[in-house]
C-alpha cells in the first residue's frame, strides 16, 4: 500500500531542450487515485501541458518553486538542477550522474550533504540482478541510432528538433545510395536494441556485439565499420573501445561514433577521445579530419521523442514510486548508494 502521506513534488526541468516528464498526466491520475499527493510545476517545454495534470487531479504550481516545498516533499525530475539553492535540504528523484567520478558529481553531492537532503539516482533504481527498473534507455539508443543514420546520409537537420517516432522513421525510410556498415556495441541491452530498430528500419546491416564479443576486443573489426554505435551501460572501468591511437589510426574506415551512454568525464568512459558532449544546436562535432571522424554525444537524446519516451518511463516509474517511503527494497538501495557516495566509500 502507498504512503497516503506521500507528496509528489514535479518540478520543471531547467535545460531548455529537456521536454520528457518522468510521469505523464494518465500515470499522475493512478497515483492521485491511491491517495499520494502529486504536485506539478507548470512548463512551457514539457510536451505534456500543465492542464492535463491538473485534470489529473494534480496540484499545478509556478516553475522553480519546489525549493519552498514541505521538507517530506520528494522532489522530481530528470535532468539536471539548477545551481541555486547551493544546500539542497529535500530528497531528489532524478538522474543525478555523480557516482562515477563525473567532474561535477562531487560538487552536487556536496549540495546535499550541505543541506541536509538526499539524492536519489534513478540509474541506481535496480532490481536484485541490477536491471534497471525504469529507464529511458531503448529510445536513447533509437534516436542515436536515427541521427547518425540521418547524418551520414546527408539528412540531418539541426538545430535538432523534437518529433514523434513516425516523423523520424519516415526520414530513416527514405532510400540512400550510401552505404554504411554498423555496429552496435551493447546490442543485448534497452538500449542497444533500441539502436539496432533504428538501424533496421533505415535498412543499414547491423554487427551486434555484446559482453562476450568485446571480452577480447576485435579492434581491427571495430575500425573496420563506417559506424559505432555505443550502447554500452559501464559501472566499473574497462578497456576503452576507441583509443586515441585507434583515431589516428590511417587504416580506420570508422567515420562517425555515436556515444548514447555519454560517460565523457567518468572514470569509466569506454571512449576516450572527446572530452565535451554535443547538443541540439551542434549535434555533430568534428574529431579528425583525416581520414574524417564524427562524434554524436547528446546526453538527453530520449527528449527528442518526448512524448515515446515520457510514456514509456512513467509507466515503469509508476510502478515503484508508491513505495518511496519503504524501509527495504530498491528505494533503500537507492538511498545506501548515496550515503555510500558522500562517505567516500
Amino acid at each position: 500500500m502507498p504512503d497516503q502521506g506521500l507528496q509528489l513534488w514535479m518540478r520543471s526541468e531547467e535545460r531548455p531542450s529537456e521536454r520528457r516528464a518522468p510521469i505523464v498526466p494518465s500515470d499522475a491520475a493512478t497515483l492521485v487515485a491511491q491517495g499520494i499527493r502529486v504536485v506539478v510545476e507548470d512548463s512551457p517545454n514539457r510536451a505534456f501541458p500543465a492542464r492535463e495534470y491538473a485534470a489529473a487531479g494534480c496540484r499545478i504550481v509556478e516553475p522553480g518553486t519546489w525549493v519552498d516545498a514541505p521538507s517530506e516533499a520528494y522532489v522530481l525530475g530528470l535532468k539536471e538542477l539548477p545551481d541555486a539553492p547551493l544546500a539542497l535540504r529535500h530528497r531528489h528523484v532524478f538522474f543525478g550522474h555523480a557516482y562515477k567520478g563525473q567532474a561535477a558529481g562531487r560538487e552536487l553531492l556536496d549540495r546535499f550533504i550541505t543541506g541536509g537532503g538526499a539524492l536519489l539516482d534513478l540509474e541506481y533504481l535496480v532490481d536484485d540482478t541490477g536491471r534497471r527498473l525504469a529507464a529511458f534507455g531503448y529510445w536513447a539508443g533509437y534516436v542515436g541510432a536515427a541521427l547518425a543514420v540521418l547524418h551520414v546520409r546527408g539528412a540531418l537537420r539541426t538545430p535538432l528538433e523534437p518529433t514523434t517516432k513516425q516523423e523520424l522513421d519516415a526520414g530513416l525510410g527514405v532510400p540512400s545510395d550510401v552505404a554504411v556498415r554498423a555496429l552496435v556495441i551493447g546490442a543485448l541491452g534497452r538500449s542497444g536494441r533500441g539502436a539496432c530498430e533504428a538501424l533496421t528500419i533505415a535498412s543499414v546491416p547491423v554487427t551486434r556485439w555484446d559482453v562476450a564479443e568485446t571480452r577480447e576486443l576485435d579492434r581491427a573489426a571495430l575500425l573496420g565499420h563506417d559506424l559505432l554505435v555505443n550502447a554500452v551501460l559501464a559501472t566499473r572501468p574497462i578497456p576503452p573501445f576507441v583509443r586515441p591511437e585507434d583515431v589516428d589510426d590511417p587504416s580506420r574506415h570508422l567515420a562517425l561514433i555515436c556515444d548514447v551512454t555519454c560517460d565523457v568525464t567518468s572514470e569509466v568512459n569506454v571512449l576516450p577521445v572527446y572530452d565535451e558532449v554535443t547538443d541540439w544546436e551542434h549535434p555533430v562535432r568534428r574529431l579528425r579530419q583525416a581520414p574524417p571522424l564524427d562524434i554524436i554525444a547528446i546526453d538527453n537524446l530520449p527528449s527528442l521523442l518526448p512524448r515515446e519516451a515520457s510514456i514509456a518511463f512513467s509507466a515503469e516509474l509508476t510502478t515503484y514510486l508508491p513505495a518511496l517511503t519503504d524501509p527495504a527494497g530498491a528505494w533503500a538501495a537507492c538511498r545506501a548508494g548515496f550515503d555510500r557516495a558522500v562517505s567516500g566509500d
